[in-house]
């Protein structure tokens, strides 16, 4: 379905809509650059998977597995007084002067001062660090919650954007709080109308999600529950423009993460349900001023286009379920967007085409030219069976290259050691293997697991090419394998953070 262009609307603020009816142990790691620091792998639960035919849906998994810690993420903010919320209805409070509101650049984007957090990770090379330094070892014990504020119920994922002393926090089920960083004080609310048959066509609990927005100009810009791409005026919260990207009734996709601006361009990725078909798996640029679409991405390749023929076959209408569910980042100077994708629907090959076949681009990482859309360049991280999706941050960095052979468990033969290289570096998968690439080719450096797993078996370090192992790839229905981690992963969507002053990455893992 294609795009409707950008919407202007008037200045009034959308009617808040009700949600009546709708059914709708992390351990921390450190990795260094350019050695590694030596660790044991973690063990991660294993868990059996069964695969059987289902009516509703071409396949299911049956797992077995020890039953996950929850995760609750709770909001501290240190502030000088406390704030009750707005009734529900209500978008306006205490709206910010717009002749005082400085507009976002990409020159702001692209260099933010220290004291802001223009974006999921802060900065668009994906590093989640801050310069500040007033909070220290020495101090940070005497730390004190002075205010804190009730979010909208539903799955708390979000990250704040802070600019000019107000905090823009996403909520769960599209609802957008602009807040006073220092008293809590509720500047606007803006609660979306979401369709109330969502819950037939996305995930129930999926599309609540909301982890992240964008700012540019004078906008604060978000995807939405019901596929759009739409902006609210940073200072009142009225919605200024709004753009559907796919008919969620035709093409369904949960927008769990919102966009980033690169180069003036508000570029965001979704994850596609399988009954979306190919053309609900998209990565599309806007131009943040209007909501007009520029370009568009399509994670599957069509018949005749490149990629194609790594699907053996398989009738276009059946490649389903790449999604690009997490934030993307980018680099100016190559003016490279880069963005992982996940599994294939189904998950085990052999029930689309065969076990030898890459599926392009499942489970890749994607480099597209901010411009036009087009890939640079594409790194396939492994032939997923087992639904061990690989959209997690990217991380963009220039380092000296010298993995330590003792530590590291698949290494280029033709890295020069202490080289300077430009790396795109993290964890990227559920499979918890760091892999560190070239950002401006995509060549292989090196790559090594974190977490304890039995699906990679092998990395060519010369090609990069990744062999699975086969005693758990799935060949028949009803077949039985150990695979780890499980499908939750060794890591998740939870962001790990770098460090320019240890030239250490610190990520998040699951046991």
């Amino acid at each position: 379905m294609p795009a409707q262009a950008g919407r202007r609307r008037s200045p009034n603020p959308r009617t808040a809509h009700s949600t009546k009816g709708r059914r709708r142990s992390a351990r921390g790691r450190r990795i260094a650059h350019p050695r590694l620091t030596r660790w044991r792998p973690m063990a991660a639960p294993a868990h059996t998977i069964r695969i059987r035919r289902s009516p509703r849906i071409a396949w299911r998994v049956v797992m077995q597995m020890p039953s996950p810690a929850r995760i609750v993420l709770v909001l501290l903010v240190v502030g000088i007084a406390g704030a009750t919320l707005a009734p529900a209805g209500s978008t306006v409070t205490h709206a910010q002067s717009e002749a005082d509101f400085v507009p976002v650049t990409d020159v702001m984007l692209q260099d933010p001062p220290a004291s802001e957090w223009l974006m999921w990770r802060r900065t668009l090379d994906g590093w989640g660090y801050s310069p500040l330094d007033q909070i220290d070892r020495s101090n940070v014990g005497e730390l004190r919650m002075v205010w804190s504020r009730a979010m909208t119920e539903g799955r708390q994922q979000g990250t704040p954007l802070v600019y000019d002393g107000v905090m823009y926090m996403p909520n769960p089920a599209d609802v957008i709080q602009a807040i006073d960083a220092v008293s809590g004080d509720l500047r606007w609310e803006y609660r979306r109308e979401v369709p109330e048959d969502i819950g037939d066509y996305v995930f129930n609990t999926l599309w609540q999600n909301n982890r992240n927005l964008a700012i540019y100009g004078s906008y604060i810009i978000d995807t939405s529950a019901d596929d759009h791409i739409f902006a609210l005026d940073a200072t009142t919260g009225r919605l200024a423009w709004e753009t559907r990207i796919l008919d969620y009734q035709e093409n369904p996709a949960t927008q769990t993460s919102g966009p980033i601006v690169a180069d003036g361009k508000a570029i965001s990725g979704r994850s596609c349900m399988p009954a979306a078909g190919p053309n609900g798996c998209v990565i599309p640029a806007h131009d943040p001023d209007t909501g007009e679409e520029l370009w568009r991405r399509r994670t599957i390749p069509a018949p005749g286009e490149p990629g194609d023929e790594s699907w053996g076959g398989v009738p276009f209408e059946e490649r389903k379920h790449v999604g690009a569910w997490m934030v993307p980042s980018y680099d100016p100077e190559l003016n490279l967007v880069y963005i992982g994708t996940s599994v294939t629907s189904p998950a085990p090959k052999f029930l689309i085409g065969g076990t030898d076949l890459q599926h392009l681009y499942h489970n890749s990482t994607l480099a597209l030219d901010a411009d036009t859309g087009e890939i640079a360049w594409y790194y396939q991280h492994m032939n997923d069976h087992w639904d061990l999706d690989h959209p997690f941050e990217r991380i963009l960095l220039d380092t000296a290259v010298a993995p330590d052979p003792d530590a590291v468990s698949w290494i280029n033969p033709r890295i020069r050691p202490g080289e300077v290289r430009k790396v795109m570096t993290g964890i990227p998968g559920k499979t918890g293997v760091v892999y560190t690439l070239d950002r401006e080719t995509g060549e292989f450096l090196w790559a090594t697991p974190t977490v304890t797993q039995n699906v990679i078996s092998d990395i060519d370090g010369a090609t990069g090419a990744v062999t699975e192992n086969g005693e758990v790839v799935f060949s028949a229905l009803g077949q039985e394998v150990l695979a780890c981690p499980t499908l939750i992963g060794g890591k998740d969507w939870e962001a790990g953070a770098y460090s320019p002053l240890t030239n250490a990455m610190y990520m998040p893992l699951r046991n």
